[in-house]
């Protein structure tokens, strides 16, 4: 059955408009995206169908072009307007934690950190560099690694805090496992940074591990 024959409540974009996007499913919000389905299957039918062979939207979403572009109806074109809508998610984000306070604003560092590591197949390390008021000053990919490991020099970490003139860091790091568990190498480099950044009086206010849709807080678990 075509979406145009459903009742009007329950089509994605007419549900979308009367209750908001918070009311509609993953599938119903990738149909939106993907506004038509292809021949024997509607929009919502396709994206059951793209959600069901990567398993999730950060693994549809992490997938490269010859990856998508293997499932039927979707190219090139398809792909584009996928990055595109991510980076300005990633971008808005990024806007929303520049414009204030950084930890008045947790929940938008948090989607920001996921919304730039979730999906990765290699380690990469961040810092986001913040001032005296905990605005943020500048974002940096400081350090990237293989697909288990990455490996951080405090000294180097210290000198970007300088040339920032930083006040306080926030650390994130991804595990491509997709496993946010912190390891006791985490720990124990957590501790270290936060040693050497407190000779220059740099605060570390929290270290985020990314893995499968979610971010770990360290500062939440106690752990700085």
């Amino acid at each position: 059955m075509a979406i145009t024959d459903w009742p009007e409540g329950e089509r994605p974009r007419e549900k979308l408009l009367q209750r908001g996007a918070a009311s509609l499913s993953d599938a119903e919000l990738l149909a939106i995206f993907l506004r038509t389905g292809v021949a024997g299957l509607s929009a919502v039918d396709l994206a059951r169908t793209l959600l069901q062979h990567f398993g999730n939207l950060t693994a549809l979403f992490a997938s490269d072009l010859k990856q998508f572009g293997a499932m039927h109806g979707m190219g090139p074109a398809k792909y584009v307007q996928l990055q595109a809508v991510l980076e300005m998610a990633r971008r808005a984000l990024g806007e929303e934690i520049r414009s204030g306070d950084a930890m008045a604003s947790p929940a938008a560092v948090r989607d920001y950190l996921r919304l730039q590591l979730q999906g990765l197949r290699h380690e990469v390390f961040i810092g986001v560099f913040l001032d005296a008021q905990n605005r943020v000053i500048g974002v940096e990919e400081l350090f990237r690694g293989t697909l288990t490991q990455t490996s951080v020099y405090p000294r180097e970490v210290v000198k970007r805090a300088l040339h920032h003139n930083a006040a306080a860091l926030i650390f994130a790091h991804n595990h491509p496992s997709g496993v946010a568990e912190p390891s006791h190498a985490d720990m124990a480099l957590t501790a270290a940074l936060k040693q050497a950044l407190a000779l220059v009086d740099v605060n570390v206010l929290d270290h985020f591990i990314v893995g499968s849709g979610c971010a770990l807080s360290l500062a939440e678990r106690g752990a700085l």
